[in-house]
């Protein structure tokens, strides 16, 4: 396996690694516009762009767009996180050049149909309603704005109905301008990938597109606190964190490791107490997400309102007991 990196002119990045003996590839767009980088007006219009990328380019109807990856047998979809907005493909072979075709003309040539605009305001209208509908989803956004109050990184990748409501074509169309920079864009690909014949692709491409400077982001401010919202459910749905490092601290891997230990998966401390020898919930974990500037490391379960003080006095005694005892054993699995 062979990864190689190439830099264009105006800053785009191509990194891919070469798997041999593979006949399928992975390869995405990932462009550094996410939630953190709207202003309070604009927050869910990264996502909302992530949509309308896929609802029609200057060369493909959204149906075409489709087709072009299904006809083939791949996958193509796309994420908005709060730092990052990815457009994605997985194909074979012989279909990558087909992929980062298809990846580049949403990315680069978007219409912004005003009708298609509506039908997807009213997608994600649906979809904040079903995230405000679903606790174990709401409480992570609610943790996230206690975490971090009054700041881009604290506000809902989704945005609020509010705003939602109010985006125009004109508004989308200026979040590309301002923050869909080639210094900001990477293409990465994974599998059977010829690294030469992508860079020549993307130097056709993406090329031309002219810098824009850097843009700093507001330092993150990890302020803690609490939220409560009674609701009439069968479960109480607890979030808890704390600060952990960014993802070029030192720190990061430790912080990961941490997470799995205490509740990544069927044998950490937090499944095997609370549930399976206690029987106090069903779901359970734990888990680290990093960002440029900060980190959060989140323990989540969901119980009975007869049971939650006696599953939070448990996660405590934990957290306690793993800055004393945790294991060699259980740092190295």
């Amino acid at each position: 396996m062979t990864v190689e990196l190439t830099t264009l002119g105006n800053g785009f990045r191509i990194v891919t690694e070469a798997m041999g003996g593979l006949h399928s590839a992975s390869l995405g767009l990932w462009v550094g516009a996410g939630g953190r980088h709207e202003t309070p007006e604009q927050n869910g219009i990264a996502h909302f762009l992530e949509h309308m990328a896929f609802k029609g380019t200057t060369t493909r109807s959204a149906l075409e767009i489709a087709e072009a990856i299904e006809n083939v047998g791949g996958y193509l979809n796309a994420y908005t996180s709060r730092e990052v907005t990815a457009y994605y493909a997985r194909v074979l072979e012989a279909d990558v050049a087909l992929a980062l075709d298809v990846i580049s003309d949403i990315v680069l040539n978007p219409v912004f149909d005003p009708a298609e605009i509506e039908v997807e305001r009213g997608v994600i209208l649906q979809e904040i309603g079903q995230v405000n509908d679903t606790p174990d989803d709401l409480v992570f956004d609610k943790l996230q704005e206690t975490a971090f109050p009054g700041q881009a990184l604290g506000r809902p990748i989704l945005g609020t109905a509010e705003r939602v409501r109010g985006f125009s074509r004109d508004d989308l169309m200026a979040f590309v301008a301002r923050h869909y920079a080639p210094e900001r864009m990477i293409l990465a690909a994974a599998g059977a990938v010829d690294h030469d014949a992508i860079v020549a692709r993307c130097e056709s491409v993406f090329g031309a597109l002219p810098r824009h400077g850097a843009e700093a982001l507001e330092p993150a401010r990890f302020a803690g606190g609490e939220w409560r919202e009674i609701k009439p459910l069968e479960q109480v749905h607890l979030a808890l964190a704390f600060e952990a490092p960014d993802y070029r601290a030192p720190e990061f891997y430790a912080a990961q490791v941490y997470s799995t230990a205490m509740g990544g998966g069927m044998s950490s401390r937090l499944f095997q107490e609370a549930r399976e020898k206690r029987g106090l919930c069903y779901s359970i974990f734990a888990q680290t997400s990093a960002y440029a500037d900060t980190g959060i490391t989140t323990l989540y379960a969901g119980t009975s309102g007869a049971d939650i003080a006696e599953l939070i006095a448990l996660t405590a005694e934990e957290l306690r007991r793993a800055a004393e005892d945790m294991s060699a054993e259980e740092i190295a699995r």
